[in-house]
């Protein structure tokens, strides 16, 4: 169901942008592995929970997040929410969550991290699933807002 809700989000978009499939790509390095591209073009979803509501942030699969900088913009701690919240607010598996096709609106950002590339690979809601998008066509597709989460 996940992986059919981003096609049909690609498809309401007219974006003809085809759903990458593996054997597993549900961790950057295996992603990195499948696709022959650095951990870096790999573009990592994250689901926080921000008081009573999620956000979703997408980074360079290298990179790690730096608390205190996600505290100063979000004016609360980094809390990821259990594997079974992740799936209810996205609609998407663990290892396969993305920003398309949500089962509910979630705001999402994108980490100035993912700017390095001229393209990046999220996940397409399964855990061997990819999309192969320009950091301008990832802009686009999620009207996100641009943040600095990272460790320096």
């Amino acid at each position: 169901m996940s992986v059919e809700a981003v096609a049909a989000f690609l498809e309401q978009n007219k974006k003809d942008i085809k759903i990458l499939k593996f054997q597993d790509t549900s961790t950057v390095a295996k992603a990195a592995d499948a696709l022959g591209v650095t951990p870096g073009e790999i573009a990592k979803s994250l689901l926080f929970k921000v008081k009573d509501e999620f956000i979703m942030i997408l980074m360079a699969g290298d990179k790690r997040l730096d608390n205190r900088k996600f505290k100063e913009i979000f004016h609360t701690k980094a809390k990821m929410p259990e594997a079974e919240e992740v799936s209810e607010a996205t609609g998407h598996p663990v290892g396969g969550v993305c920003p398309f096709g949500l089962k509910h609106p979630i705001p999402i950002y994108l980490d100035h991290s993912l700017q390095a590339y001229t393209q990046v690979f999220p996940a397409a809601g399964a855990s061997n699933t990819a999309l192969k998008l320009t950091v301008e066509e990832l802009e686009e597709l999620t009207k996100a807002q641009w943040v600095d989460v990272i460790q320096s």
